[in-house]
């Protein structure tokens, strides 16, 4: 009887000791998966200051239902890309870009694997418009999509 009780218990508390190993691993997860949108933001801030819009543009999903919302709603990786080469043509004009604020909310479906994560953070932006010197600072709410190419933007939405 006492060998069946000793039994049951190192059996509750292998089921305990492996469930929390597994949330560890999911903190793990959840933490590099956070860290890595940081990053693609990061290259993304890098492209930018280097007025490289195509390689900014890396930072978004190739897809026709990528969605850009600011003075007007665009939809497609294509017409994102270039309403930026319209927009800013030249280094000058797009300036110096500079992300704060971040805040990283990774949202996991009922099994709990992340696929998405909505992003908010601020943007200031110096640059040259039509000649003269010009500062931007806004807000941004993105929408991430986990994919085989690693974290791509699929809804920007920037005031």
């Amino acid at each position: 009887m006492m060998s069946r009780r000793l039994f049951i218990g190192l059996m509750f508390l292998l089921v305990v000791a492996l469930g929390n190993a597994g949330s560890g691993m999911a903190a793990t997860a959840t933490a590099d998966d956070a860290a890595a949108i940081r990053q693609v933001m990061d290259q993304q801030q890098l492209a930018w200051n280097r007025g490289d819009v195509a390689d900014f543009m890396r930072g978004y999903k190739d897809a026709p239902d990528t969605t850009f919302v600011g003075t007007s709603v665009r939809k497609g990786y294509q017409a994102i890309l270039e309403s930026y080469r319209k927009h800013y043509a030249s280094k000058a004009q797009m300036g110096r870009l500079a992300f704060s604020d971040f805040d990283v909310r990774l949202l996991p479906d009922a099994h709990g694997e992340v696929r998405y994560a909505a992003v908010t953070g601020r943007f200031h932006l110096d640059r040259t418009a039509h000649g003269e010197a010009a500062k931007d600072d806004g807000v941004f709410s993105l929408l991430w999509e986990k994919t085989a190419d690693g974290w791509k933007i699929i809804l920007d939405h920037s005031s």
